[in-house]
């Protein structure tokens, strides 16, 4: 079964406010089994657009990823995150098919 990804892009204009979203987001990413692959680290954006906070989280399975995202405590969550920042948000499954040699 493919694995669940939440990729997110996004602009914080309240570093102090947003640790509040940080917080509050630990609990349902622990219940679902979430998994950083990416958390705000160097980058380069050499084509496209870019916001100065980029992530990508690792679910078990899509519907694990799903779940996080509809569950009550996220849902929480999410008013603290919106209320101090702008972002581009996706929940994709994973591919565990072949890959070029």
């Amino acid at each position: 079964m493919p694995k669940g990804y939440w990729i997110a892009r996004v602009d914080v204009t309240d570093l102090e406010r947003y640790k509040a979203y940080i917080a509050a987001n630990a609990q349902p990413l622990k219940k679902y089994e979430a998994r950083f692959l990416v958390r705000s680290g160097r980058f380069e954006n050499p084509e496209g657009s870019s916001r100065s906070r980029n992530v990508v989280i690792e679910f078990p399975s899509y519907q694990a990823a799903l779940d996080c995202y509809h569950s009550p405590e996220y849902q929480a969550a999410i008013k603290l995150r919106q209320a101090v920042s702008t972002g581009d948000f996706v929940i994709i499954e994973g591919y565990d098919g072949p890959q070029a040699s």
